[in-house]
């Protein structure tokens, strides 16, 4: 996959059809709360169609649904020639389990677009890996159910996947860290610091990455992508914290073709987890294979809203001298 170009989805455009699945946790879940008159909303502002899996509100013991019918709403996503993009329903933790059984020929013959963000970063990346397709890691279809404080979320989300255009990434000027589906109506916002240069320099590479220790289960295996080359961008959720983020990060770091890393950036960090700028410095500063290598921090992704979109194999471009510039784009 290293040696061909990567395989650009064409862009959604008004009047496309967008499927939503369900290869994590199940659609019934989030229907728990009815948030989705905003998600209704918002879609038909794109001009975009929302249809959905078969199998997308089974519910088993964990949330979820068999593998079968995982893979089964997957694969009929990639054939069906009226989906122009796919959208995955929400995170969880068992999304991996569908790599022995996907088609990548089928995939790979149907390129289009595929987004969504935590347990998904398995899936966006083993696809990448073995099609050379360029995925997504970006809002859930239930991101999308926020009454308030959602955008510029939905402003990233059609700038990567709506525009061919290069997108120069800025911070966001407030964020939230908070269960929003349990209460619409009563939220706080943090107003945001901006990005944190844990390290200057400047590189340019393929962008590789979304929640870290979902991206190491694939290490070993063959759905894993290459890191030679690759600007990494990595986030956690809350129930990370210092330890669990640095052996992670450690572990990935360690890897053969790690060597070959352009640089890093890392998503902003929920409270709860208690990372601070000071525990990612020390963190990094002690990874040898990011030794002169630009490191920034606090950037819009992960498990805190707003939310940037990023594409996987994607390219980025980073500087990180003096003031933090950063440029993505899929080609």
């Amino acid at each position: 996959m290293a040696d061909r170009p990567p395989v650009i989805p064409p862009r959604l455009r008004a009047g496309d059809e967008v499927r939503v699945v369900a290869p994590s946790r199940s659609r019934s879940l989030i229907m728990e709360h009815d948030n989705t008159q905003w998600i209704n909303d918002r879609f038909h502002a794109m001009g975009l169609t929302l249809s959905f899996g078969t199998h997308v509100d089974e519910d088993d013991e964990f949330r979820s649904s068999s593998i079968a019918s995982r893979v089964d709403d997957l694969h009929a996503a990639f054939a069906d020639p009226n989906v122009a993009g796919i959208l995955t329903v929400i995170g969880g933790f068992n999304s991996n389990e569908l790599l022995p059984h996907l088609d990548w020929d089928l995939i790979s013959s149907n390129p289009k677009i595929f987004c969504g963000y935590s347990d998904i970063t398995a899936l966006s990346n083993a696809i990448y890996a073995r099609t050379g397709l360029v995925t997504y890691s970006g809002p859930h279809w239930s991101s999308f159910g926020m009454s308030n404080h959602f955008e510029p979320t939905g402003d990233w989300f059609r700038a990567a996947l709506m525009s061919d255009e290069p997108i120069n990434l800025h911070p966001a000027t407030t964020w939230i860290d908070d269960l929003w589906f349990l209460d619409q109506d009563s939220r706080s916002w943090h107003t945001n610091e901006g990005w944190w240069i844990l390290q200057e320099g400047q590189a340019e590479g393929r962008l590789i990455g979304g929640n870290l220790c979902t991206l190491n289960l694939l290490q070993g295996t063959e759905w894993m992508p290459p890191l030679d080359g690759a600007v990494l961008f990595l986030e956690d959720d809350s129930l990370s914290s210092a330890v669990t983020f640095a052996r992670d990060l450690t572990s990935l770091l360690q890897l053969p073709d790690a060597e070959g890393i352009k640089g890093l950036l890392i998503g902003r960090f929920q409270q709860e987890s208690g990372l601070t700028r000071e525990l990612l410095a020390e963190i990094v500063s002690r990874q040898p294979a990011l030794q002169g290598l630009p490191v920034l921090a606090n950037l819009d992704f992960g498990h805190t809203s707003p939310m940037l979109t990023l594409p996987v194999g994607g390219t980025a471009a980073i500087s990180t001298a003096g003031s933090a510039e950063v440029t993505v784009s899929t080609h």
